[in-house]
């Protein structure tokens, strides 16, 4: 697969009138339709599906440049160091990640992001919208944003409809009633009549015959003063849990925590259930912009470079005699022939094959995985920390092996173990190894034994990344066999 440039995709002809614009980016989705390469403890957006860049790589960038005020990032608290690299990785350190104690759908989150910045200044612009969309079309971006500026200084909350080209089950749809300015033009900006919910297949076709629906992006431009006071007068409940929230929340790092009691409270809705679908400030622009939501499997195999049969192919795969399928490897050979019309995707620890018309049902999939208790459901062989990695190599009875990578500067926190002993060899770069008293410092193939119970730690302060072998020993070595006693993270 050919990935396509993410670079230069700022917006820089977009020019506020008074104050920059704060992107806001909602990152609390898990994607279990892109099971399993997303799972609840590394979901899609912190995946490159698309193009080089990782989903919410190419959402912060296409919001850079000098109409743009640092971002607002909201998200579920077990991701923060996702956030934060990635925030990092794009230039955008200074952006503000606002740590959610639970799903809250995306009232919460938005109430959570415009309260913050109302506190600043009521009237700034906010650019609502997810961190997993895909758009083909970046050129016309801008001026679509140009005249959301326009309308949402005049006190619209703007969303952006899409013309659907397919009767996509798979996504709201907006009417719309003629151009709100009677002397613009139609396609400028539209008066909204109503939102639909997702449709089934015979009403999603009814509807692209009839013509005048637009697919919902579920992107939004708005003064905060206005999203909260509609918040207000449709949902208070939301707003009062929010808020109190927002004013018990600490500082966690670079972090800021929502508090967990008064977060719980608030009603679990969506933006469009609670305000769009109630508000009459609701206007659509229509924008051509290739948007897609990269919900499912069929999503990336309609994006993708396709062969001369219809196939996209990505990573270590062969094709014989296939047809318009969509086959993914994260790592082994995946070698298929004679297959039609199929999404094929194969990780370490979990394989994917479904028709890619029953695409959407990789929920059940999961939900079923779930209620089996099957770790595989939710958690990836590779756990991301802010320190690095680890991955599972081979388990046995009273044993396992792990590969551990520590980015160059990073530590693990000082800490012990009641159940297991670990021996450490050095693959590659340099470690610094606290055990006990003892301050050790191993290069490749040196190794040390840290027996049952001794206080440890484990840090790289190389240039380069610190990969080790990990073996385990034990009667029990779950992961919650940890007692920290110092963390440069602030875990406990």
């Amino acid at each position: 697969m050919t990935f396509m440039t993410v670079t230069d995709v700022h917006i820089p002809s977009v020019q506020p009138e008074r104050r920059a614009i704060i992107p806001v980016i909602l990152s609390g989705g898990t994607g279990t339709r892109l099971w399993p390469v997303s799972r609840a403890s590394h979901p899609k957006q912190f995946w490159a599906l698309t193009s080089a860049h990782t989903m919410i790589g190419e959402t912060l960038q296409r919001a850079t440049g000098e109409a743009f005020a640092p971002p607002i990032v909201v998200c579920n608290q077990d991701h923060r160091f996702l956030v934060a690299e990635q925030l990092r990785e794009n230039g955008c350190e200074d952006g503000r990640i606002i740590l959610e104690p639970a799903a809250r759908n995306t009232a919460a989150a938005i109430a959570a992001a415009a309260l913050l910045a109302a506190d600043e200044d009521p009237d700034t612009l906010l650019w609502i919208m997810a961190a997993d969309a895909s758009f083909r079309h970046l050129e016309r971006l801008a001026a679509a944003l140009e005249k959301g500026v326009q309308a949402a200084r005049a006190g619209y909350i703007v969303t952006f409809g899409i013309q659907p080209d397919s009767p996509e089950t798979g996504y709201g749809y907006i009417r719309s009633d003629g151009p709100l300015y009677p002397d613009g033009d139609s396609t400028d900006v539209q008066r909204v009549v109503s939102f639909i919910e997702k449709p089934d297949r015979l009403r999603a076709t009814e509807m692209l015959k009839e013509g005048g629906y637009l697919w919902n992006s579920g992107m939004l431009m708005v003064q905060a003063s206005v999203m909260l006071a509609e918040l207000e007068r449709h949902e208070p409940t939301i707003l009062e849990c929010v808020r109190a929230s927002l004013e018990h929340s600490q500082n966690d790092l670079t972090f800021r925590r929502l508090d967990t009691e008064s977060f719980l409270r608030c009603p679990n809705v969506s933006i469009d259930y609670v305000v769009m679908e109630r508000t009459d400030r609701a206007v659509v622009i229509p924008a051509d912009l290739g948007w897609t939501h990269v919900g499912n499997w069929n999503a990336l195999w309609e994006l993708g470079d396709k062969d001369v049969r219809g196939n996209v192919a990505v990573g270590d795969v062969v094709l014989e005699q296939s047809h318009n399928c969509y086959v993914r490897s994260e790592g082994m050979l995946t070698a298929v022939a004679g297959l039609t019309d199929v999404a094929l995707i194969v990780t370490s620890d979990a394989v994917l094959a479904i028709h890619r018309d029953y695409a959407q049902d990789v929920s059940a999939l999961v939900a079923q995985l779930k209620a089996s208790r099957r770790p595989e459901a939710e958690i990836h062989n590779r756990c991301y920390r802010p320190w690095g990695f680890y991955e599972g190599l081979i388990q046995g009875e009273r044993f396992q092996v792990k590969r551990i990578v520590v980015y160059p500067g990073q530590k693990l926190s000082l800490q012990k173990h009641f159940h297991r002993a670990e021996h450490w060899v050095v693959v590659s770069g340099t470690a610094m190894v606290t055990r006990d008293e003892e301050n050790l410092l191993l290069q490749e193939n040196e190794s040390v034994y840290l027996p049952l119970g001794c206080m440890h730690r484990l840090e790289n302060p190389g240039r380069i990344p610190l990969t080790l072998i990990e073996v385990q020993s034990g009667p029990y070595l779950g992961e919650d066999d940890i007692v920290r006693f110092e963390d440069t993270y602030g875990r406990q």
